[in-house]
């Protein structure tokens, strides 16, 4: 069964953040919160936990759609083709923030998305997922989780997630009461931004 751990946002508790990272680092996977709805993520060096993530949401890791979640954009050259000034203005403006951005892949990207040509970067505006980067040293692939429910998309109550989660993940983080609003994710390999999905993010930044 899963640890269910209670991190507060003002003020991360280093060491509680510190037995999540080694969580990450054993292979393992974590549910927990940011600026939008809840996420299940793992260490982007660990094919074997991405396997375990794509077999959970039903699909083939080659093929998901995962986003790696990142502290800040110091790791954006080590996915992302060179960035040219405009693009890197919008990322500038919205991030932190409630954004999914996608850009091209590098071929530094990991070896099970080596044959991708774009990966999809999340800066969240959420001390807690950006702590758990920062101690883990690279980005957490993240998904979003999503409710059974037909009338809510997303589980908000993290008692709940707990609830349902406990047995497919290795532990699960109460930061509070989740958005039940997606992030905005925007295409930036096309010529003019491209908005695949309107979420909680504005598009007052393009």
């Amino acid at each position: 069964m899963a640890l269910f751990v209670k991190i507060y946002e003002e003020n991360p508790n280093p060491k509680e953040i510190q037995k999540v990272v080694e969580i990450l680092r054993n292979g393992g996977l974590i549910i927990y919160p940011t600026d939008t709805v809840y996420g299940l993520g793992c260490d982007i060096t660990n094919t074997k936990a991405m396997e375990k993530v794509a077999k959970i949401k039903g699909v083939k890791l080659e093929k998901a759609n995962f986003s790696f979640v990142c502290n800040n954009l110091s790791h954006l050259s080590d996915y992302t083709k060179q960035i040219d000034t405009p693009t890197y203005k919008i990322l500038r403006r919205s991030l932190p923030g409630p954004y999914t951005f996608v850009l091209p892949g590098s071929n530094s990207l990991p070896k099970v998305f080596k044959k991708r040509k774009t990966v999809g970067i999340r800066v969240p505006d959420n001390n807690i997922a950006r702590q758990i980067v920062e101690e883990l040293g690279n980005p957490i692939v993240s998904t979003s989780i999503h409710d059974d429910d037909d009338v809510l998309e997303y589980t908000t109550d993290p008692e709940l997630i707990f609830e349902k989660w406990q047995n497919l993940v290795d532990l699960v983080i109460d930061g509070g009461y989740g958005d039940n609003h997606a992030s905005t994710v925007i295409n930036l390999t096309t010529f003019e931004p491209e908005v695949i999905r309107e979420g909680k993010g504005s598009l007052d930044i393009l």
